[in-house]
């Protein structure tokens, strides 16, 4: 019987510190709520009264001091706050009055600055300074010269100009259309030859078609073998090259169809339509792209000026031989004569 009211006068303190010890390990604030009646526990189990207000006690204790450790770190603040139970949460520790002057305040100063530096570059790189320089001076010359009728002095004067650059009049339409170079006349002459390739494969005809198709007028044309002597003066300038004795011997091999064309810029759209000399960078649609390959080969030959044009001309043809007339398809050719 002694035995039984022993057992149920102890209190479990087994139980009520191991409760404790836990929510001090855990150090997510104070334990929570236990009512206590008068010397009984919640579940039925007797406690004494001065073991329950010495276990308050130690919980308030315990509640203090987890306050205070809140309050003195700002990073374990927050997670104690969200995991605090109950409804109750403690209110925000004040912030250390170190904590309110604002620590980036070099960068306030550093923006101006970079925005300074970008400008003055892209000042440099699109407008360079002596470039604004220069188009000042020459404005205020002008204006110099336009206000005061007179010449700006000497030292204003940039090195590469002269006084007497600033007495021109200011409308010079008159002096441009003076210094046009005369149009072209539409009478030019050139002369044209199908070698003796040409005229064995049988291209005298596409070849004259190039020339009539494009506009221009057939003045002369003949069938020869001009013989040696004459191919030698014709090809004079190239005497001296190894391979003239060998282009002497290829010209007089067969007969030569000789040509004269008459057009506007007859001599270099004569050029234009022979192609290059190598017929392999010749363009295609040209005679010599078209009809030909090898250098020694190339089909025809073309006046490669206006005084070469003359002299071959007056080589080839007597001046009776020349015919002059006007084409039907002169208007539809030529807008001006």
């Amino acid at each position: 019987m002694q035995d039984d009211q022993s057992r149920t006068s102890s209190p479990p303190t087994v139980g009520i510190f191991s409760r404790r010890k836990k929510t001090d390990v855990l150090g997510s604030g104070p334990p929570p709520h236990r009512p206590y009646s008068s010397g009984s526990y919640s579940s039925g189990t007797h406690v004494n009264a001065s073991d329950a207000a010495a276990a308050a006690a130690q919980d308030d204790e315990t509640l203090k001091s987890n306050r205070v450790a809140s309050r003195s770190s700002s990073s374990r603040s927050s997670s104690a706050n969200a995991h605090w139970p109950g409804p109750h949460r403690p209110p925000p520790a004040a912030a250390p009055a170190e904590l309110l002057v604002p620590r980036h305040q070099p960068r306030a100063i550093l923006l101006p600055l970079f925005l300074t530096v970008g400008l003055a570059l892209i000042f440099l790189l699109f407008l360079p300074p002596w470039q604004l320089i220069n188009s000042l001076d020459k404005g205020v010359l002008n204006s110099f010269v336009v206000f005061s009728g007179s010449s700006p002095p000497s030292s204003c004067l940039p090195s590469t100009t002269t006084i007497t650059s600033y007495h021109t009049p200011l409308s010079t339409s008159s002096s441009t259309e003076e210094s046009k170079p005369p149009p072209k006349m539409s009478n030019e002459r050139t002369f044209i030859a199908i070698k003796p390739d040409g005229v064995q494969r049988g291209l005298v005809g596409p070849i004259l078609s190039r020339f009539e198709n494009r506009g221009y007028k057939l003045v002369a044309i003949k069938l020869m073998t001009p013989g040696k002597a004459h191919l030698e003066k014709h090809y004079s300038d190239l005497a001296g090259k190894p391979f003239f004795p060998g282009l002497i011997e290829y010209m007089n091999s067969g007969p030569i169809c000789a040509m004269v064309w008459e057009g506007r810029d007859a001599v270099k759209t004569g050029r234009v339509l022979l192609g290059a000399t190598n017929p392999l960078a010749s363009a295609p649609g040209t005679i010599r792209g078209d009809f030909a390959i090898d250098v020694g080969r190339n089909v025809c030959h073309g006046s490669d000026s206006v005084e070469n044009a003359e002299k071959e001309i007056a080589l080839w043809f007597k001046p009776e031989e020349l015919v002059s007339y006007k084409s039907a398809a002169f208007d539809w050719v030529y807008e001006k004569a």
